[in-house]
């Protein structure tokens, strides 16, 4: 069954040898050279593995991979149980706002101590399990880096992400991120991020009023 359908993969939530599972299926596109198209798929499709297997290595709740099918540009997958941060988020209480974005933080934390940048960091893209686990979930955008520049980029879409699906209480919520960011990576790492961010923001802005003069 078809569940979500992206630009990149399609999801399908399957029964695979008597367990419910997530089958991201990578289908080819039309508009790409045939040759190509077959060698971007599989690239794909063995990377966000290798990145998913990586990111619980530094603690950070993921799904099992069960099986990678490169020919199909195929990754088998645990179905994890409970509800996108998205769905839930703007009906906790204040203090449980804050516990869980902190723990969002933390882990986001956790991904760039090793090098690992989500690439997607939304709050559709993680999903709140009925144990309070927070599990980070779709790796397909992600890649390895230890520049502050793609670290800066990586918050600076959860922030917006903030913004744009929980305006009530981005500034604060956005705020408890950073306070776990920071206990995860220390409060120097967390401190040179937020200055990126906000000259990745000044940069957007002066792209907009550039682009207001010229009309």
């Amino acid at each position: 069954m078809l569940i979500k359908k992206g630009a990149e993969a399609s999801l399908y939530l399957e029964e695979w040898h008597n367990r419910k599972v997530i089958m991201k299926r990578r289908l080819p596109k039309k508009y790409r050279v045939p040759e190509l198209d077959k060698e971007i798929r599989s690239y794909r499709t063995i990377h966000e593995p290798q990145i998913i297997h990586r990111a619980k290595a530094a603690g950070v709740p993921t799904p099992t991979i069960f099986m990678v099918d490169i020919a199909e540009a195929t990754i088998v997958m645990e179905f994890i149980n409970g509800k996108q941060v998205k769905q839930v988020l703007d009906d906790f209480s204040a203090e449980e706002r804050r516990h869980l974005c902190c723990l969002i933080g933390n882990l986001i934390g956790r991904l760039h101590n090793r090098g690992i940048i989500h690439g997607d960091l939304t709050t559709s893209n993680m999903i709140l399990t009925p144990r309070g686990r927070v599990v980070f979930v779709d790796f397909g955008l992600s890649e390895h880096s230890i520049e502050l520049e793609t670290r800066g980029v990586d918050l600076h879409l959860m922030k917006t992400a903030f913004q744009s699906t929980h305006y009530k209480y981005a500034k604060e919520s956005f705020g408890m991120v950073m306070e776990g960011y920071a206990e995860a990576r220390g409060n120097e790492a967390a401190k040179h991020v937020l200055e990126k961010i906000r000259e990745i923001e000044k940069r957007g802005r002066y792209v907009s009023e550039r682009k207001e003069a010229e009309v």
